[in-house]
């Protein structure tokens, strides 16, 4: 039985595979330009931030890694990048009928109900955002330099849990990294293991 679930278990690791080998986000080099539909509606491209440090969080309102950071960690994490001029979007690559999926005004509101602070929240239904940078869980953290160059992916930080009480002790990758590349410095981590819920993508 045993050997039958390890075999399970590779056989998934090995189809997962492929999906993650056509992402093209490699740190140091080009974050993959995207066009995407806001919550508010609006259309946007990456290209509209050149000059401007980006962080993409992958999220899902409903899953319980997300919820540990949307106890205070993560707006506070929003409201300092914005304080620096960092543009922080959100991306909601569940799929419909998936758990996390939202439509724009119910991702508006939950925003509003827990005081987060991203500049603006991407709808992404279909997955194809999230597959083009190779997103794997909630949260999944990526920062884009003003150059356009992507300088880190990975974990917001360094303790895998869903304990809130784990968030003092963690080493705060995405704030660290933010730190870097504020001071025009190479990111000291800048690719680390992104944990959480898996992206709900449409099967």
């Amino acid at each position: 039985m045993m050997m039958k679930l390890l075999r399970r278990s590779l056989i998934a690791a090995v189809v997962a595979a492929p999906v993650l080998a056509l992402a093209n986000a490699n740190v140091d080099a080009a974050a993959p330009a995207f066009t995407a539909t806001t919550a508010d509606g609006k259309t946007v491209n990456l290209a509209d931030y050149k000059g401007k440090t980006v962080v993409l969080e992958w999220t899902n309102h409903d899953c319980p890694f997300v919820k540990k950071h949307y106890n205070g960690n993560m707006q506070s994490h929003q409201k300092d990048a914005a304080a620096q001029g960092v543009v922080w979007l959100q991306v909601i690559s569940s799929a419909p009928g998936q758990q996390g999926h939202v439509d724009g005004a119910t991702a508006k509101k939950l925003n509003a109900d827990r005081g987060a602070a991203p500049a603006g929240t991407l709808l992404d239904p279909k997955g194809e955002l999230g597959k083009l940078y190779g997103a794997q869980t909630t949260p999944h953290m990526y920062v884009i330099k003003p150059d356009g160059t992507l300088a880190y992916k990975g974990g917001i930080d360094s303790i895998a849990t869903a304990k809130v009480d784990d968030i003092a002790k963690a080493e705060p990758y995405v704030k660290l990294a933010l730190a870097d590349v504020a001071a025009g410095k190479k990111v000291e981590k800048s690719s680390t293991r992104p944990y959480g819920c898996s992206v709900k993508y449409a099967s």
